[in-house]
């Protein structure tokens, strides 16, 4: 039983850093419908945004003071990452919206020169973050269980992005707009809504949450150019079971894959644990093409 707890707790790890990752990716897809195989990058900027703020604080900041980078590394992964989504979605984006094939192509292309970019600027190897040290010990409850507070702070971070989510979509003007664009663009724009500006602000909250993902993935593991490619698949999985534009659906999706994909992994192996998560998606979406909880679309040719 005592396993069993420390199995279901890793997965609910798991699933938060799903979760951050795949939270933006959901409302973006879902608004524009652009399948951005570049959000990986954005994954991977926020990691190395926060390895930069790591050595500039191990490099100019006193030493007492060398736990606040993290703090300082939460927010600017945020901020880079929104940039650079910001950047993207002006050049490119907004050229490919209801264009999903063109789409896939255009931002697959651009997440090759992202990651060539990082290799340019930080080398192939991958390079390793010193977690702060408040982070470095755990909640010992028995002889098994030990909960590492690393993966509950990333928890609980990943539940306050969530929290901010839901209040900036629906207690909110912008996200009064955000829902009234999913639902109908033509309509919302004929009462006024920009939906140029939507898109381009969206796209940038959802590449500054990849981001946050990529912060918390330095306190994992070491972190390379390739970081983003080896969540892609997981995060999209993640957005199509649960249904592209809902909050409830990533939620749900993130837990699905992260509870489901590490306990199959400990009764079988690796390579079959992922071999039955995808078993059980391609279940699903034979009864719900959509997803779990697809968002209802009010325009005519629906």
């Amino acid at each position: 039983m005592e396993t069993l707890i420390m199995q279901l707790f890793n997965g609910i790890s798991v699933s938060s850093i799903l979760l951050l990752a795949a939270i933006g990716l959901a409302i973006t897809f879902g608004l524009m419908g652009v399948i951005n195989m570049a959000h990986g990058e954005f994954i991977m900027i926020g990691a190395y945004t926060t390895y930069v703020i790591h050595n500039i604080f191990k490099a100019y900041v006193p030493a007492k003071y060398f736990d606040m980078y993290c703090f300082v590394a939460i927010i600017m992964s945020f901020v880079v990452a929104a940039i650079f989504g910001l950047v993207l979605e002006r050049l490119v984006i907004r050229h490919l919206y209801g264009r999903a094939a063109d789409s896939l192509l255009v931002t697959w292309g651009v997440s090759l020169i992202l990651q060539q970019l990082a290799r340019t600027i930080f080398g192939s190897p991958n390079v390793a973050v010193v977690a702060p040290s408040f982070l470095e010990n755990s909640v010992k409850m028995t002889n098994i269980i030990s909960l590492p507070y690393k993966r509950v702070f990333i928890l609980v971070l990943a539940i306050v992005c969530i929290v901010g989510v839901y209040f900036l979509m629906y207690k909110s003007r912008h996200g009064r707009n955000i829902r009234a664009v999913m639902q109908n663009r033509t309509m919302a724009a004929s009462l006024g809504v920009n939906t140029k500006r939507i898109d381009a602000g969206t796209f940038a909250i959802g590449s500054g949450l990849a981001g946050l993902a990529g912060c918390t993935l330095c306190w994992l593991g070491s972190i390379g150019p390739t970081l983003g490619t080896n969540y892609i698949v997981d995060t999209f999985m993640t957005v199509v079971v649960g249904g592209a534009g809902s909050i409830i659906g990533t939620i749900f999706g993130a837990a699905f894959i992260g509870i489901f994909g590490t306990t199959f992994e400990f009764l079988t192996n690796a390579s079959m644990g992922k071999v039955l998560v995808f078993g059980c998606i391609v279940l699903i979406l034979q009864f719900r093409p959509k997803g779990i909880f697809s968002v209802k679309n009010r325009s005519l040719e629906d």
